[in-house]
């Protein structure tokens, strides 16, 4: 094994994601997942934290969710500027559905793993809450715009991720904000 190998993060999220299909979450180890990407467990913990880390992406779903809201432009009100931040967000998914659909069926089967998604989903919208606040939204409608963007996030990635759908995430985050807007408008 050389010292250097490319993506490896990729590769181990991807043996992870194989493995705990095949066997389970709680059947397989760091070294398993190792092993099967071609490396070693201190890569695996340079990389992750631990073996539930290796499914969620979501500081990088955080980041590029966050920094899209936190650049819309000021004269953006704050939905908007979450509509920002929803288009951003599916960027990260383009390509990825079989994989999110894999991912997805990994974490319905354990509790642990939905416990975690959970909590990385309040950090989430904690952190749009806090980004809106800095662009000057008060509170209550800073909190409740970035849960009603977690909200948006979770059905259309649900939605996405269903066998039979076809359209992208980012026509269907943009479809589900609106309805949300309808919602909140009466328009039902």
């Amino acid at each position: 094994m050389g010292r250097w190998e490319p993506n490896a993060r990729g590769r181990l999220a991807e043996a992870a994601l194989g493995l705990y299909s095949e066997r389970g979450f709680e059947q397989t180890t760091v070294a398993e997942i190792a092993k099967r990407a071609g490396l070693t467990e201190r890569t695996f913990f340079r990389h992750y934290a631990d073996k539930r880390e290796v499914l969620f992406g979501a500081s990088e779903l955080q980041e590029r969710f966050v920094r899209a809201v936190a650049d819309a432009p000021e004269a953006a009100v704050p939905i908007d500027a979450l509509a920002l931040g929803l288009d951003a967000a599916s960027e990260m998914f383009v390509d990825r559905r079989e994989y999110a659909r894999k991912r997805q069926a990994v974490i319905i089967a354990n509790p642990e793993l939905q416990e975690r998604e959970l909590i990385k989903l309040a950090s989430l919208s904690a952190a749009l809450a806090d980004t809106l606040r800095r662009r000057g939204v008060a509170e209550p409608a800073a909190s409740l715009t970035a849960e009603a963007g977690v909200a948006v996030f979770k059905v259309g990635f649900e939605r996405w991720i269903a066998v039979t759908e076809e359209r992208t995430l980012s026509r269907l985050l943009r479809e589900s904000l609106d309805e949300l807007k309808t919602v909140t408008a009466g328009g039902y």
